[in-house]
């Protein structure tokens, strides 16, 4: 099998990014919407749509303003991010010879920029790439998978990462991280609303709250009931927003991702080896982020017992599936 359309695979990520930067304020700004139709539709005995597009043309600015600038910062300093969430850090040359002879080579051979390597200091097995141009594209192993693996295992594990960088799979996974970042954060958000009107009841301040926007108080049961409607409602859209976001993420840039990295150091039953060795001790202590976990050559175990919808929606692929695949090279 020879790894072919890395110019159809790079079109194809680009135009899918595109398609995530406009549909998650569409999103937003449907659940804004709606937000302001169910309070209308409890909080009057008719039904005023002029008045939920009022409300709703008075806040959608604010709220892409917020988005826009969110997206911005988390786009532009991903880096520091995953390094947090990881707890990755450079690795010097002097520190390891070994690993940047074997990156410096698979970059010359497929003729690309070499990338930053990093290191996390754990002694379980995994890798991932990461960044969204040159200045940021970085490979990032752990000293587990390091010592574990093999010259030629390590170089068809590199190879693998190197791949989503050519193929730009990272900048992809990355736009998606941080949307799902804003999504937890939003719904932790509205959890917070849900649970404070729920314990912390304070009447005055719901009173308030319906006043300002013209309609008369309809009791305590009306706000709960509509606190509760709206937070259901925000986490489906949130759900399936994110949903949608894995399907997106398509397993198939994993198998892809094989091909290359199998092409690349050229012995598919090398990589075929790693897999197996990672699939035994496969995790990263320090992460605990399912968004984060996307960018893995493995996803590591204790998410996927974490959340049975974790692994319902996995981007990666079953590790023996894809080891099978390779042995058929």
């Amino acid at each position: 099998m020879q790894y072919v359309g890395i110019q159809t695979q790079i079109t194809r990520n680009n135009r899918l990014s595109l398609l995530l930067l406009f549909a998650f304020p569409t999103i937003l700004l449907v659940m804004l919407w709606v937000f302001f139709a169910i309070m209308e539709s409890l909080g009057s005995e008719y039904f005023y749509i002029d008045e939920v597009n009022s409300n709703f043309l008075q806040t959608a600015p604010f709220v892409i303003i917020a988005v826009a600038i969110w997206f911005t910062i988390a786009y532009f300093y991903n880096a520091k991010m995953i390094s947090a969430a990881t707890g990755a850090r450079p690795l010097e040359r002097r520190e390891n010879k070994r690993i940047y002879n074997i990156v410096e080579n698979l970059c010359m051979t497929c003729g690309m920029d070499m990338p930053k390597v990093y290191v996390v200091d754990d002694p379980q097995l995994n890798a991932f790439a990461s960044g969204i141009d040159k200045g940021s594209y970085a490979v990032t192993l752990t000293t587990g998978i390091m010592q574990v693996l093999d010259d030629e295992e390590l170089a068809g594990v590199i190879g693998h990462e190197l791949t989503h960088i050519r193929n730009r799979d990272t900048r992809l996974l990355i736009t998606s991280i941080i949307f799902v970042g804003i999504v937890s954060t939003t719904l932790r958000m509205v959890y917070e609303v849900v649970r404070r009107i729920f314990w912390y009841d304070d009447s005055s301040s719901r009173s308030n709250f319906r006043s300002s926007s013209g309609r008369n108080d309809k009791g305590k049961g009306v706000s709960m009931l509509a606190a509760v409607v709206v937070a259901i409602i925000c986490m489906a859209i949130a759900y399936l927003f994110i949903s949608l976001t894995r399907f997106a993420i398509s397993r198939k840039r994993e198998y892809m991702a094989d091909a290359g990295g199998a092409e690349l150091c050229g012995n598919p039953l090398a990589l075929a080896s790693a897999l197996r060795k990672i699939s035994g001790n496969v995790g990263l202590r320090e992460c605990k982020r399912d968004d984060i976990a996307q960018l893995f050559i493995a996803y590591p175990q204790s998410l996927d017992g974490a959340n049975f919808f974790s692994s319902m929606f996995s981007t990666h692929p079953d590790i023996q599936k894809r080891i099978e695949i390779l042995e058929q090279f």
